[in-house]
Order: C-alpha cells, then structure tokens, then sequence
C-alpha cells in the first residue's frame, strides 16, 4: 500500500534533519528513520550495535554518527535542577476513577513514567488497564489525556466489551472510546518487544498518551526456563523496560504494566509473595503498586516504590461500572 502524501512529507523532512550528521547519506538516513530512529535523541541513545544493524554500517561509523548526534541533541552534558524542574512540569496525571488511588499515586498515574501493578490472579491488574484505557481518551479537565492507548495484550485479557461497559459508566461513547484503543495481541517474547517498537511508529500517527503491557512478565517467565537461562531473560527484559521508558520520554506517556508474582521468601504486605522479574523490572519501574483481593470486591492497593511519595495503601472497588472507591 502506498504511503499517504503527508507520511511521505514528514519523512522526507527526517531523513532530511538525519542527514546533516556527519556520516549520514540519503539512503543511511532512510534505513535509520524506517527503524524508529527519527530525531537526534533517538540515535545520542542508541548503542553503536543497534545503529549498525539498523542501517547495515559498520559499528566504527556507527559510533561516529551516535557521537554527531550527541552534539546535536546536547546530550551527556550536565544540567541544573531548575531546568529538570522546569521541564517536569510538561509531567501529566492520568486519574484511575478512584479517588483513594489517585491519592495514593500523588493525583494519578504519571506521564514520562512506568507503573508498576502486580499482584495474584484475580486481584485487579487488568481491570485497572481498562479503566485506564478508557480514562486516557477523556479530557483533561475530567481527569484523563485527551489522547489514545496502546494496549499490548500477553495473555488474551483484552476485553472490549469490558471497555464498553466502563466507557458508558463515565458517559462516554463505547465506539468512539474503542477507536482510540490500539490492541496488539504478543504471542511471545520477541514480538512482545517488537510491538513495543511498532508503538513509536502509531505514535507518530495518533496522540499515544497511554501504553499498556498486560502482562509484562508472563512470555519471559514462561520461555526461560531454569537458573541457566536466568541472565539471558534478564537481560532481554532489561532492553524491553528501556525501550518502554524512552517510550514514555519521547511521547509524554503513562507507561502502565502489569507483572504476575511468585512464591518467595521475602514478602510484600504479609503475603509469601513477590512480583517476577527481579531487580531489573524492581529497578526500572518508576513505581510499584501491589494489589491484595480483600472482601466484597475490594482491593487494598498498597505503593511500595516510589521516588518521591511516600508508601501507603488504600482501599478501592472493582465494580461493573469499573475501578471505584467503596
């Protein structure tokens, strides 16, 4: 299918800004910009391996073009806290519909960030994803980003009835929501972190404010298998969480995933239970929400990690209209 005149445009125009680099021809530029590396921050950031598969170079001119963009893009210089400060107030809060989470996470989920929600089977997780889902579509003023989701599905629990369901509950139009919801299904690990690179590319179409991973872990935990394949998955999941973090930086996005636990000796909350993935998915989640099933339909929602809130916990409420407060 051919590319619409306004696609053609815009990527005539990258190309055009990728080939002021120093090393970077028309046809290096279009490899580059057809592989998601379409500004300077994306190439400063990139490892000499990656540029050079990307755009069939060698790993020597690889490096010349990552240090030109460096340049370009200003990055491994050091800033003042007030600039950091000033830019942290493009930093947006994705409200859940339940007041007490809100709260709790310091007025929502937040953009150029990735939550963390783990927990049983049962406890919510997913549940939570599509409220989400339906609140990153409503206005500003209402608590949601006035934008679209992404939701990247790993274990079939992407329910559009479910998003119609909670959709009419906030007043909102079931179909209209449903069209700003783009659901990929992965089938394994690879694809799940190759969707995540097709995420810059529907992101460059539609104003993406939320990308949703349910579940983050289930795929990696399922195909390594045993103490010996432990440093491989790792490292797998280490490039995914970074990939989903650029996301977040690059787009202004809520970065929402869900992360299945395990019987373990060190507990969270009392339960013999802690979530996969280790230091790596510990480390790289901005925060960490932990999800225990309480009595009638309730659920205590407990903040574990956070780099500037303090731990807390409260009590919310899946109900048929969606996440509540009791």
């Amino acid at each position: 299918m051919p590319r619409k005149k306004s696609e053609e445009k815009r990527g005539n125009s990258e190309t055009d800004m990728l080939t002021e680099l120093s090393g970077v021809g028309p046809s290096i530029a279009q490899k580059l910009v057809e592989a998601g590396y379409t500004d300077y921050l994306a190439i400063a950031t990139a490892s000499p391996m990656e540029l050079a598969a990307a755009a069939d170079i060698g790993e020597a001119t690889a490096a010349r073009i990552i240090q030109a963009a460096r340049e370009k893009a200003e990055v491994g210089s050091f800033e003042t806290g007030d600039v950091i400060y000033e830019r942290r107030q493009n930093v947006r809060k994705l409200a859940t519909s339940s007041k007490n989470l809100d709260e709790l996470l310091g007025g929502g989920f937040e953009t150029q960030a990735i939550t963390e929600v783990f927990g049983e089977f049962g406890s919510g997780k997913t549940q939570i994803m599509h409220q989400l889902s339906v609140n990153v579509t409503m206005p500003e003023d209402m608590g949601g980003l006035d934008g679209h989701a992404i939701f990247i599905d790993t274990e079939n629990t992407f329910r559009p009835e479910r998003i119609a369901q909670m959709a009419r509950a906030q007043g909102l139009d079931p179909i209209e929501v449903l069209k700003k919801i783009h659901v990929a299904r992965a089938f394994n690990s690879h694809h799940q972190m190759l969707l995540v690179e097709k995420a810059f590319e529907v992101a460059k179409e539609y104003p993406v404010r939320l990308l949703v991973v349910d579940s983050l872990t289930s795929h990696f935990r399922a195909e390594y298998v045993g103490r010996g394949t432990l440093a491989d998955r790792q490292q797998k999941l280490n490039k995914h969480m970074h990939m989903l973090l650029k996301f977040a930086d690059r787009f202004n996005a809520v970065i929402a995933v869900t992360n299945q636990v395990s019987a373990r000796p060190d507990v969270f909350f009392g339960d013999p239970t802690s979530p996969i993935g280790g230091h790596i998915v510990a480390h790289t989640s901005t925060y960490r929400i932990y999800l225990k099933k309480h009595k009638q339909g309730r659920r205590i929602a407990r903040l574990i990690d956070s780099p500037h809130l303090p731990e807390g916990e409260t009590v919310i409420l899946v109900t048929e209209d969606g996440i509540r407060d009791p």
